[in-house]
C-alpha cells in the first residue's frame, strides 16, 4: 500500500485572467480522485475567488460553468480550500463562499510549501 501523497496547489489566477481560473480546481479534483490529499491555497488576486459574488459569476469561458462549480467539484472529492489573509485588508466573512475551509497567513503557506510532497502553482 502506498503512502498518501500531499499536494499543495497555489492558486494565483483571478478575475483578470478568467480563462485560467478553473484549471487549479479541476486539477485538484483529478488528484483527489487519485487518492492524493489536496489543498488549494488562494493567494493574491485568486483570493477574490472566495467571494460569493466573484465565484458565482466568473466563468473560465463565456458559455462555461461559474468558477464556483469547479470549487464545489474539488470539495466533493475532499480537497481543502484556503484563502490568504492579506495584511491590513478587512475581510467580510459573510461574503465568502461556504466551501472555504480556512483563512490562512503567508507564514502558514510557507510552512505548507516545506511540508507537502508536491507544490504546484496554477
Amino acid at each position: 500500500m502506498s503512502a498518501v501523497r500531499r499536494v499543495l496547489i497555489i492558486v494565483s489566477s483571478g478575475p483578470s485572467t478568467p480563462a485560467r481560473c478553473a484549471a487549479p480546481f479541476h486539477t485538484a479534483t483529478l488528484l483527489a480522485c487519485m487518492d492524493a490529499e489536496v489543498t488549494l491555497f488562494l493567494s493574491g488576486e485568486a483570493a477574490q475567488l472566495a467571494q460569493q459574488s466573484v465565484a458565482d459569476t466568473l466563468r473560465a469561458s463565456e458559455q462555461g460553468e461559474p468558477i464556483r462549480h469547479f470549487i464545489q467539484q474539488a470539495k466533493l472529492v475532499g480537497a481543502r480550500v484556503l484563502m490568504c489573509r492579506a495584511p491590513g485588508v478587512v475581510i467580510d466573512e459573510n461574503a465568502l463562499i461556504p466551501e472555504l475551509d480556512e483563512i490562512a497567513s503567508g507564514g502558514e503557506l510557507a510552512q505548507m510549501i516545506l511540508e507537502y510532497d508536491r507544490v504546484l502553482t496554477l
